[in-house]
């Protein structure tokens, strides 16, 4: 049984409603097949099977990032419901601050089109969360390098690209760069200013950009 017994009473005031709520919300879930009962004795309450319950998890927000992606394959097969309801799983039990940083990190990730895009450096990936700017060796589209100091601020996924949203210093405005035109990067010791994300910066039209759902 999973965590302990909890009386309709005790649970009634932890989430502030009556225990009437509470008995019939268990009765409920029972009927749907989830396998609580009723424990008697003065230690006793409502219980919940171990085995269908999850422990304690140590999800980084990037690992969560990750599977969220993962998951995105199952979107609009018979199993999608599925993987969107093993995504809030694993928030669920993850400590609440991982899990707020995981979605932010989420409402940051844009992907355009259906297909999937190819892997990205791990050295960008790390930069989001971390808030560090990152020198750039970049190269435009005729191959000519230039040297950029930018602050990260999202990512958009193409079917055959991956882009780096962030504040180029030397534009001193919002720039997209293309992950495999990155010929090298630094992680600096600055730590960018906090900014948002708008999607009129993303200048793609709405009605193509799905945002990584995380819930």
């Amino acid at each position: 049984m999973a965590p302990r017994p909890r009386s309709a009473r005790w649970l009634a005031q932890r989430f502030e409603v009556s225990a009437r709520t509470i008995e019939r919300d268990i009765s409920a879930l029972q009927q749907s097949g989830v396998p609580l009962w009723a424990q008697p004795g003065r230690s006793g309450g409502y219980c919940l099977d171990k085995t269908r319950t999850l422990p304690p998890v140590n999800f980084t927000p990037g690992e969560a990032m990750a599977l969220a992606v993962a998951l995105r394959h199952v979107a609009g097969t018979p199993f999608g419901q599925d993987g969107a309801a093993a995504m809030r799983k694993v928030l669920a039990v993850m400590r609440k601050e991982d899990a707020e940083a995981a979605r932010g990190l989420a409402a940051r990730v844009y992907l355009v089109g259906d297909a999937d895009p190819p892997p990205m450096p791990a050295v960008i990936t790390d930069a989001l969360p971390g808030g560090r700017v990152l020198r750039l060796g970049y190269a435009d589209r005729h191959g000519r390098l230039s040297r950029r100091d930018v602050e990260p601020l999202g990512f958009v996924g193409f079917a055959g690209h991956w882009y780096l949203l962030a504040w180029c210093r030397l534009r001193d405005a919002v720039r997209a760069f293309r992950t495999d035109r990155i010929a090298a990067v630094t992680v600096t010791a600055q730590v960018s200013v906090p900014r948002p994300l708008r999607r009129e910066d993303l200048d793609i039209p709405p009605g193509k950009l799905r945002p990584l759902a995380m819930d």
